[in-house]
């Protein structure tokens, strides 16, 4: 089905899909590594992998998580995972961090420097998940913000 289509695909198009692919996957990567260490800090702190549906989710995120999902629901098409943290943003990733820093607080050397983090990642999502290609010095920048997010992770 791919080869009934792709060639009529604009080339100009597709090499700027192929330059942004190296993007996406980093940022990819990124952002499921971030989810994965907030799902195994809460799954150790609680001792369930029910976390979700306890105490430690704000409520105003469950909320806007469950919407989510239901859109997805309404849409009439499959479910892009079974897992709620799947479904939340970057922000509210942060808020989730930030409300229980005495857990993590222990993995980042500085809650504001995490803060300035997550606000560029969050910036540069848009137009890599949007399907823009990145300016040079934003390509720049999503480099940049990547070391840093692991230099907040270094003690």
């Amino acid at each position: 089905m791919e080869s009934d289509y792709y060639p009529q695909l604009d080339a100009a198009v597709r090499a700027e899909g192929a330059m942004m692919a190296r993007h996406y996957e980093v940022f990819y990567s990124l952002e499921r590594s971030i989810r994965a260490l907030v799902r195994d800090t809460l799954i150790t702190e609680t001792q369930s992998e029910d976390w979700w549906n306890g105490s430690k989710i704000p409520q105003a995120i469950k909320d806007e998580v469950i919407k989510r999902v239901q859109k997805e629901l309404d849409a009439g098409v499959s479910r892009r995972s079974q897992d709620a943290l799947d479904y939340t943003t970057f922000g509210e990733l942060y808020d989730i961090i930030n409300s229980h820093w005495s857990l993590f607080g222990s993995l980042f050397n500085s809650r504001k420097g995490l803060e300035k983090v997550i606000a560029s990642l969050n910036a540069l999502r848009n137009p890599i998940a949007h399907c823009c290609p990145l300016a040079e010095d934003e390509e720049l920048r999503l480099r940049i913000t990547v070391r840093d997010w692991f230099r907040l992770m270094e003690k």
